[in-house]
């Protein structure tokens, strides 16, 4: 892949956007999200209309901010001599579907993936999830025969769209592909790693809640809003003020 640098304008601008990327692949490795070449983490540039994402199966110990590829919002490569990760497509489907999405980070962590095998979404059961996430994190339903034989990538991104049809993205940053793994997301690229972490802390804590007790039920919904709202909501009160 030769490099292709016309459809950039502004190249210098997306320098800052590189290293986040490139720091925020390198801490799902370091975070232990992420093992061997598992995972990526992306970003868009809004304005520009790019993608900022990991190259396909290099070692995260060896990335560098250089070597990220840059791509529009269609997936076509623009900057960058390396392949882009070959989940791509499922990034690009869901910022052009998700307007407040500014980062997208994909894992194959334990307890979130061992959820996702077995088609199945992590309950709220407690208030560390709902700290976090605003209800289950679902799970998509498995792809048919035909969208495997197809646009694999595209059509992963889009049986996520379709799950989220009646959720609010921001509000539950993360899902689980069924048969497959989690991908989570935020308002940068950094958000979306942060996601990745609190799922599989949430996933790992239901996990072990189910073996304990099988038949135990979500929290109570005015709990569930009350612990989400008082770090999320309008209202919100806990942490310090921002400068």
């Amino acid at each position: 892949m030769t490099t292709r640098r016309s459809g950039v304008r502004g190249s210098r601008g997306l320098r800052a956007l590189r290293e986040a990327v490139c720091a925020a692949n390198v801490a799902l490795f370091e975070r232990g999200l992420a093992r061997f070449t598992f995972g990526n983490a992306s970003a868009v540039d809004r304005e520009r209309g790019l993608i900022v994402i990991k190259p396909s199966g290099v070692p995260y110990a060896r990335l560098r901010p250089a070597q990220m590829v840059v791509t529009t919002l269609e997936g076509q490569v623009v900057e960058g001599s390396l392949r882009p990760s070959s989940d791509l497509p499922t990034h690009a489907a869901l910022f052009r579907a998700f307007p407040a999405l500014g980062g997208v980070a994909h894992t194959h962590s334990l307890f979130a993936t061992a959820f996702a095998q077995a088609c199945r979404g992590i309950p709220c059961l407690g208030t560390t999830h709902a700290d976090y996430f605003h209800g289950e994190v679902p799970c998509t339903r498995p792809l048919s025969a035909r969208a495997v034989a197809g646009d694999y990538e595209l059509e992963t991104g889009l049986a996520i769209i379709r799950r989220f049809r009646s959720l609010d993205p921001m509000a539950v940053p993360a899902v689980l592909v069924a048969n497959h793994a989690p991908i989570t997301w935020g308002a940068t690229v950094g958000d979306a790693v942060d996601h990745s972490a609190y799922l599989e802390e949430v996933a790992s804590i239901a996990y072990h809640t189910l073996a304990i007790a099988p038949g135990v039920r979500p929290i109570a919904r005015h709990v569930r809003d009350k612990h989400y709202l008082r770090k999320h909501g309008a209202q919100a009160y806990y942490g310090q003020k921002k400068a």
